[in-house]
């Protein structure tokens, strides 16, 4: 058994329900063969950060320290790790483990997120029991699989969202195989959205930008999409019938907008939920008939998934537009976060 280099953490963690974290310290469940000890360098925040310390999600497991877009370097690995070395700059999404077995089902299939013995960053626990805690410290322990190198030629700050943002997105245009000349809409332009549209861009599509803010329509355009719709206007919202292949709902939309987005979609397209929608969703069986368009979801990606985002942004120049925070301003950084300001993901760094 190999023993870690930081055997009390640091980091900044949820006491109670709200907004606010302060410090706070633990200590790590002991490196296991096959687990690295990462020092963390950045931390990205993402809104299920939000979600979790608020209470939205259901009563978080207190004290909970989130974050799970982190990068950092290895500074110790088990015995058994072969894949990584002291030194690595390496990222680690939202989960932190599942058994990769080929007997099970879904880790089998590439979706080890659902794998029943999957552990998230933080907020979740271990089979002995023991917390998962995430990126709001110094450092983290995870099993190795779920820490991979970063490519020297992404700036490490900028792959931090990557590993959760860009998975998320990327995951779904994987599975249902988003190709040249497919016309791809993405709804909600912020944190989500502006690296739905590098990815889609980048795998051919020709994107549709479809937001509330007129303002944002140079931007999506810099960033790769051919159109943008304002979607406050109706006549821009009427050519729009019929059109679109694919649309990755990136913002938490009301629950009757999905009835509109399906006149959007050409038929046999397909509408994917990467933001939960608010309250339930209402439709009628004609409505699918008719249209023939399917509705699904995606959680987030898994181990190669996270793999090939990382090795396809390189490739493809794909970057997070990203604001920075020391770690000890972590508090305003959700504040801005929460109220909506963040110009597009905020970073926290050591």
């Amino acid at each position: 058994m190999v023993e870690g280099k930081i055997n009390e953490i640091h980091g900044w963690a949820a006491m109670k329900p709200g907004l606010a974290v302060e410090p706070w310290s633990y200590t790590p469940r002991p490196l296991g063969a096959h687990d690295v000890e990462i020092k963390i360098e950045y931390s990205g925040i993402c809104g299920s950060d939000l979600h979790t310390i608020k209470g939205e999600w259901g009563p978080p497991n207190l004290p909970a320290i989130v974050g799970h877009e982190i990068v950092g370097r290895v500074i110790t690995k088990g015995d058994a790790v072969t894949t990584l070395a002291e030194g690595d700059m390496v990222g680690v999404g939202a989960q932190v483990y599942a058994c990769l077995q080929k007997d099970c089902n879904p880790c089998s299939r590439d979706l080890d997120p659902h794998c029943p013995h999957m552990v998230f960053t933080y907020n979740s626990k271990y089979a002995d029991g023991a917390q998962a805690h995430g990126g709001y410290s110094e450092a983290v322990r995870v099993d190795a699989s779920y820490a991979f190198k970063v490519p020297e030629a992404i700036d490490p700050a900028h792959a931090a969202p990557l590993m959760c943002a860009g998975a998320t997105v990327f995951a779904p245009m994987l599975r249902h195989g988003v190709k040249k000349g497919d016309r791809v809409g993405v709804v909600g332009i912020g944190g989500l959205g502006h690296l739905a549209i590098q990815f889609a861009r980048a795998l051919g599509a020709e994107v549709y930008a479809l937001s509330h803010s007129p303002s944002k329509r140079d931007m999506c355009l810099e960033l790769g999409a051919s159109h943008f719709v304002d979607t406050s206007d109706k006549e821009q919202l009427a050519a729009l019938g019929r059109t679109l292949n694919y649309l990755f709902v990136t913002s938490s939309s009301e629950s009757n907008q999905y009835n509109d987005y399906i006149t959007w979609m050409d038929f046999e397209g397909k509408i994917v939920m990467l933001a939960i929608p608010v309250g339930k969703l209402s439709f009628t069986p004609a409505e699918f008939i008719h249209s023939e368009v399917a509705v699904t979801g995606s959680l987030i990606g898994g181990v190669n998934v996270l793999r090939k985002t990382i090795e396809f942004a390189a490739k493809h120049n794909i970057r997070p537009i990203i604001e920075k925070y020391p770690m000890d301003q972590v508090n305003e950084a959700l504040q801005r976060m929460d109220a909506g300001k963040a110009h597009y993901r905020i970073v926290l760094t050591n």
